[in-house]
């Protein structure tokens, strides 16, 4: 194999590597993002008060 085309060959391997790396590190960003988005609503659902009835379900009645 000639040199020169085996330089190009090993130049444009690294490219596509690094094209490759960049993109996953996108994807990893924009789940980190979400992930965080989805934590925090979770957070805010927490807060929200559920005593409009606090007499309902707080017994469970298991006779066969």
């Amino acid at each position: 194999m000639d040199i020169a085309k085996m330089s190009i060959a090993l130049n444009q391997a690294q490219v596509q590597q690094q094209a490759s790396l960049s993109v996953m590190k996108m994807v990893m960003d924009k789940g980190k993002v979400q992930a965080n988005d989805m934590l925090e609503m979770m957070g805010e659902g927490a807060a929200v008060p559920t005593a409009n009835h606090p007499h309902l379900g707080g017994k469970i009645d298991i006779q066969a």
